[in-house]
């Protein structure tokens, strides 16, 4: 039996918050970590400062101010070159890599999904239509391969799809992240793969669950206005390793901190 960690954090810039991997490895102690929202082209990744780290095994795809995903991990791994460029923008949301573990290989797919600006309205919002489009794109694409085997999926997906997944499931109708449309969409990308949220699997949904706290609030903690972005899937022949979960909610008070916090599970393989 191998237990194997698995952490996401959008970290809002690696150059900027580099320092603050050593608190999470040391919080977390993860084999792997997906980062995304790098904001970081290829040439200047720290490579070597986040292999000296723990994390030997490094793939990357960046571009310079905004996007970006990287996986971190101490187990090797192949990165899956074949995987699609979404809605043909070549704006580097996605990296997979298939681990090499005892058993056989592991999938793990590390997404950023497009935020989706601020209009909840395809007709008027460019940036709300592409991230509908990039979600219909990767549910058909799950849809095409068939249920997932002996794989894992993470992210900042950007939508937070149940009622306890927002502070106020009345008030975010109609902010986008929350909105019917999305929660649709989201929940027909998971169906599609026949995915199980491995971090509900702990926490019931009927209890209050963020990653994701505004850098507009004057004091987060105590508006406690969160909401839930950040994600873990796993297929479901990994259902029942899930041994445990965290969400890093201190991280949200580290010097320059993310507005979001990491997220792990670790899992019995």
């Amino acid at each position: 039996m191998t237990a194997l960690r698995i952490a996401t954090w959008n970290i809002n810039s690696v150059r900027l918050r580099r320092p603050l991997l050593n608190e999470l490895v040391a919080a977390l102690a993860p084999d792997v970590l997906c980062l995304q929202e790098t904001k970081c082209p290829d040439e200047l990744f720290p490579l070597e400062e986040l292999k000296a780290a723990g994390f030997p095994h490094i793939a990357h795809r960046g571009m310079k101010g905004y996007n970006g995903v990287a996986i971190l991990s101490r187990i090797p791994f192949t990165v899956r070159a074949e995987d699609p460029d979404w809605c043909g923008k070549g704006d580097c949301r996605h990296l997979g890599v298939a681990l090499d573990l005892p058993g056989g290989p592991l999938e793990l797919h590390d997404f950023y999904v497009p935020a989706g600006g601020d209009v909840p309205d395809p007709k008027v919002n460019p940036k709300f239509a592409h991230k509908l489009d990039f979600v219909a794109e990767a549910t058909a694409w799950n849809l095409e391969r068939g249920p997932a085997r002996r794989a894992v999926m993470v992210g900042d997906l950007n939508i937070a799809p149940l009622e306890h997944d927002v502070w106020s499931h009345k008030q975010l109708l109609d902010v986008v992240s929350h909105t019917p449309v999305e929660v649709a969409a989201l929940t027909a990308w998971q169906q599609a793969g026949a995915w199980h949220d491995a971090v509900r699997h702990f926490v019931p949904a009927e209890q209050k669950l963020y990653t994701w706290w505004s850098y507009r609030a004057r004091d987060w903690e105590a508006s406690d206005r969160g909401r839930r972005l950040d994600h873990i899937w796993v297929s479901q022949d990994l259902a029942g390793g899930l041994r445990r979960h965290a969400v890093l909610k201190p991280a949200r008070n580290w010097p320059q901190a993310s507005d979001h916090v990491p997220v792990m599970v670790e899992l019995d393989l």
